[in-house]
């Protein structure tokens, strides 16, 4: 079903002959004239119930014996066939502020997620005879689109390095893959998905404490390999310029030594203490 476009009229008109309608039957009473009244009365009061008022970003469906007969978005005091069924309807955006979900990742972890979806209705005949309830249609797509994202992602690539999109690292694209999935399942209820973003990402409580611990493990080592590459560069630069310098000849086991001595000085985490060699490495 796709939305039409009714055609209304200023109400003020029709205000205006309906309250006449009525001044007359009033008046046609008092002359006595029973039927003329009555048929005035009916006929103002017909008229006076085509009148409605409509407020900015809203808009009245229409139907008529059951047949959908179109949408007006026309502000303020208008009129329509007063034997149309009318039905009001928020063009609003509105806000869905999802729950917290326990969900397994691509990877099979369990973690939460939930979502802030703003949303609004584009076209009201979908969103109202297309769908049985649009805002509750749209609460329960809006979590099963988030269940799916979280299954189709690792929440990061600690379990594997070739995960390019994770849901931790990649908020951005993350939150435009989530916008595209909710426009593909509301689309058919006439709603128009104008942002969405994860609000709350974390691993669930009965494995946090374990994941912290190797997101901690993980850093150390990634520290420690960054200092061991950078203490290898300061021991090879150190052998290149005594070399160069002519300051002393190093033979393979004393270079071996110096080599030791400085890799322990440099990757220790605390200070070394020096210790005075008064002989030889050979005596």
């Amino acid at each position: 079903m796709q939305e039409k476009k009714l055609t209304s009229t200023s109400g003020y008109v029709f205000l205006v002959i309906g309250l006449l309608c009525i001044a007359l039957a009033a008046y046609t009473f008092y002359l006595r004239v029973p039927l003329l009244g009555v048929v005035l009365m009916f006929a103002g009061f017909f008229v006076l119930l085509g009148i409605m008022i409509i407020y900015p970003n809203e808009g009245i469906a229409a139907t008529f014996f059951g047949d959908y007969v179109g949408t007006t978005k026309e502000t303020g005091l208008r009129w329509v066939n007063p034997l149309y069924r009318k039905q009001k309807i928020s063009l609003r955006a509105r806000n869905l502020n999802g729950q917290t979900l326990k969900v397994n990742d691509k990877m099979g972890n369990p973690i939460e997620i939930a979502a802030v979806v703003v949303w609004q209705v584009s076209d009201t005949a979908r969103a109202l005879f297309d769908v049985d309830n649009y805002v509750n249609f749209v609460q329960i797509q809006s979590e099963a689109a988030v269940r799916f994202l979280a299954s189709s992602h690792s929440y990061d690539n600690m379990e594997d390095e070739h995960e390019t999109l994770t849901l931790r690292d990649n908020t951005g694209q993350i939150n435009k893959f989530l916008e595209q999935e909710l426009d593909e399942r509301l689309g058919q209820a006439g709603v128009r998905v104008m942002e969405a973003r994860i609000s709350h990402l974390a691993y669930a409580p009965e494995i946090a404490g374990a994941m912290l611990q190797r997101q901690q493990a993980t850093a150390v080592v990634s520290a420690r390999k960054q200092i061991v590459e950078g203490a290898v560069g300061m021991v090879e630069m150190a052998l290149i310029r005594l070399a160069e310098k002519d300051v002393v000849e190093l033979d393979e086991e004393r270079k071996a030594a110096m080599v030791s001595n400085l890799l322990v000085v440099l990757c220790g985490e605390k200070s070394v203490s020096p210790v005075i060699n008064t002989g030889t490495l050979y005596q």
